[in-house]
């Protein structure tokens, strides 16, 4: 079993890998002229399968704190690790939102802020989507037949999330990859929503998942996939 302070560390370079490479991506997008719907969604899809493959047989692979609330409602990971799983996650987030703003500039890290097409619509599409995506990790990352294939389902998911959303919430469905740019860049236009919706959509996937397999009956875990079981972000 990985020491607490491995799996920690973990969560902050998995959330790193995340953050920094989407958002590298948005820079790199807005400076080639390249609409970034095109492009940015491969960045975040390709980032956490990066992220997941380096760092979820340690940790688990969660890069979320709404991922790691919902494991934490499965009883998956205890609260001593979903408090410290949080401030990994936010810690790595603010680490690379630093280190492309010591690659760039301030109003470039700004830019990779998510921002809401309007309140009501980024709120529900935040809801809805970070529901759909935890409730993906809750059952593939438990499941006999389909455990195999959690590692390239999760990152797909998140890929088809960013391209429905990017155009009315920016697509964060993680309340540390919002905050880490809304930090360094100084930008806090709906920040409201991205701590919000996506904690609540959490809980809805896990009743949901309750609900459909009966999970609340499963034993308490550290590991997160049938052999180290991959969450994600």
């Amino acid at each position: 079993m990985q020491q607490q302070w491995q799996r920690y560390l973990a969560e902050l370079l998995g959330t790193f890998v995340l953050v920094f490479a989407g958002t590298t991506a948005i820079v790199g997008a807005i400076r080639s002229g390249i609409p970034p719907l095109l492009l940015v969604p491969f960045a975040f899809g390709l980032a956490l399968l990066a992220g997941l493959y380096a760092f979820a047989e340690v940790s688990g692979g969660h890069f979320n704190p709404a991922v790691s609330l919902g494991l934490f409602l499965d009883r998956r990971i205890d609260v001593a690790d979903l408090i410290g799983y949080w401030i990994a996650q936010f810690a790595g987030a603010i680490l690379a939102s630093l280190v492309l703003l010591l690659a760039t500039n301030k109003a470039s890290v700004a830019a990779t802020t998510t921002r809401p097409s309007s309140d009501g619509t980024a709120f529900v599409m935040e809801l809805v989507m970070t529901a759909i995506f935890v409730t993906v990790i809750l059952q593939s990352s438990k499941s006999d037949r389909y455990g195999g294939s959690a590692l390239i389902a999760i990152p797909l998911t998140l890929l088809a999330i960013h391209f429905a959303i990017i155009p009315f919430s920016g697509s964060s469905v993680n309340p540390a990859r919002t905050f880490g740019p809304a930090l360094v860049g100084n930008v806090w236009t709906g920040i409201w929503i991205y701590f919000t919706a996506p904690p609540l959509g959490a809980i809805i996937a896990w009743f949901v998942h309750r609900a459909l397999s009966g999970s609340a009956e499963t034993p308490e875990r550290d590991e997160l996939t049938p052999q180290a079981e991959p969450g994600a972000a």
